[in-house]
C-alpha cells in the first residue's frame, strides 16, 4: 500500500452559514491529496500531461462523519490499496481534524488516458516503475 499526508487549513470561503464546511469542498480536497501524493512520486498532474497521460475522474463517493470548521488543520491522508494493472487508479481518502478524528472518507477513480487517440490506457510505466515497490508480491 502505498500512503501520503497532506496538511490544509480550512479557509472561510469554503465553510457556510454554519461554519462547516461545504461538502462539495471534499472534492477539491481530495484533489490536493492526490496531486501531492503524485508529486511525492516525482510527478506532477502538469508533467504527465506533457507526457501524453490524462487522468480524468470517473468516479467518486464521499462519507462525511464529522464536519470541518473554519481554521481547522485538516490532514487528508491519500491511500492506494492496490497497485494500478489496467487503465485504472483508484485512490482512498481520509480526512482528519487536529484532534485525529475522523471527518470525512472518500474513494476516487481515475482512468489514465492517452492524449492523442483520447483511449484508455495503461498506467504509464514511469509511474509504475515509482509505486511497484511499495506494492512488493502483488500480481498485477
Amino acid at each position: 500500500m502505498y500512503k501520503h499526508i497532506t496538511e490544509l487549513r480550512v479557509r472561510y470561503a469554503e465553510t457556510d452559514q454554519m461554519d462547516i464546511v461545504y461538502y462539495g469542498n471534499y472534492a477539491q480536497y481530495f484533489e490536493v491529496g492526490r496531486a501531492e501524493c503524485i508529486r511525492e512520486l516525482g510527478f506532477t498532474y502538469k508533467q504527465m500531461e506533457e507526457l501524453g497521460v490524462r487522468m480524468p475522474v470517473v468516479e467518486m463517493e464521499a462519507r462525511f462523519v464529522r464536519p470541518a470548521h473554519y481554521d481547522d488543520l485538516i490532514t487528508i491522508k491519500t491511500m492506494l490499496k492496490e497497485l494500478p494493472g489496467n487503465h485504472e487508479i483508484v485512490f482512498h481518502h481520509e480526512v482528519f481534524n487536529e484532534n485525529n478524528k475522523l471527518l470525512t472518507t472518500g474513494r476516487v477513480k481515475l482512468f489514465f488516458i492517452d492524449s492523442k487517440t483520447g483511449k484508455r490506457m495503461n498506467m504509464p510505466a514511469y509511474l509504475h516503475e515509482r509505486l511497484s515497490p511499495f506494492f512488493t508480491g502483488q500480481a498485477l
